[in-house]
């Protein structure tokens, strides 16, 4: 079982960028997927959630209007697009994979970690 993150990199601010998780060892079509990310010093937080059952959405108020998860179960992928990135939003980003089909409390009911991709943003 394992989750691979990919498509971080050095943007500019007001830049975007296109993360992806792939699942292997499992399907995805069961699971909620998050996206996390942990800033240097800070704590790791819940970003972004996408449920299996109907593929509501949620979004953390900090990048609310700016990203947009979304999945393609054919293709065991979940992407988070970030656009108009700002310097707060530099981070090792996370993709986990939640222990029910929606969103509700997915913080706490990751059983898969992916690696990690780190996203910086400066100029």
């Amino acid at each position: 079982v394992q989750l691979q993150a990919s498509g971080g990199g050095l943007v500019q601010p007001g830049g975007s960028l296109k993360l992806s998780c792939t699942a292997s060892g499992f399907t995805m079509d069961y699971y909620a997927i998050g996206w996390f990310r942990q800033a240097p010093g800070k704590e790791r937080e819940g970003v972004s959630c996408i449920s299996s059952s109907d593929g509501s959405t949620y979004y953390a108020d900090s990048v609310k209007g700016r990203f947009t998860i979304s999945r393609d179960n054919a293709k065991d992928t979940v992407y988070l697009l970030m656009n108009s990135l700002k310097p707060e939003d530099t981070a090792v980003y996370y993709c986990a994979a939640v222990d029910h089909s929606g969103c509700s409390g997915y913080g706490s009911l990751v059983w898969a970690w992916g690696q990690g991709t780190l996203v910086t943003v400066s100029s």
